[in-house]
């Protein structure tokens, strides 16, 4: 099965700003980069089923591309940050702050998760879609929904994942 998974469009918040499941706005941008984001999934039509986060900068990038009525799964979510929810990275004061910085990986945010627990939650996802009976999907996720996709295909390694990013907007394709 190919899946086209798309990160949704850039978000209305300030720059260093930790907004994980928080429901931000777009950007004022957002039809200029859907429309380059519509036109780049063309070459994939016709898709068998389309997903989405939960979350509106996703849906609403579904949406505009023609899919209103996406698949909802909590489980292609953004990471969450817990109580770093909308306060910028620099101005956190946490203890816990400088243990994550150091590993990410497996240290989970206060109150929120780690990204291997995001990976986890992605990797149940894909597991499950697996057995559907799709020969191509696209889903409207997050930046670390997509890494953690691309870490479970294959196409990246965990010491330099996020070297990977999609630009918002953009997309990358795995295979199951």
């Amino acid at each position: 099965m190919e899946v086209i998974l798309v990160r949704h469009t850039s978000v209305d918040v300030p720059k260093g700003t930790c907004y994980g499941w928080t429901d931000v706005p777009v950007r004022d941008t957002f039809e200029q980069e859907a429309q380059a984001t519509r036109l780049s999934l063309q070459q994939y039509l016709p898709l068998d089923m389309v997903y989405s986060s939960p979350l509106t900068r996703a849906r609403k990038l579904a949406a505009y591309c023609g899919y209103p009525d996406a698949v909802t799964d909590d489980r292609l979510k953004e990471m969450n940050m817990g109580e770093w929810e909308m306060q910028l990275y620099d101005e956190i004061r946490d203890s816990h702050l400088q243990e994550w910085y150091d590993d990410y990986i497996n240290q989970p945010t206060t109150g929120g998760e780690s990204f291997r627990q995001q990976y986890q939650r992605v990797v149940s996802f894909l597991d499950d879609l697996k057995n559907k009976p799709y020969n191509r999907v696209a889903i409207f996720a997050h930046a670390g929904v997509l890494i953690s996709a691309g870490l479970h295909a294959g196409l990246y390694q965990w010491d330099n994942a996020w070297s990977n990013l999609a630009d918002y907007g953009h997309h990358i394709v795995i295979t199951l």
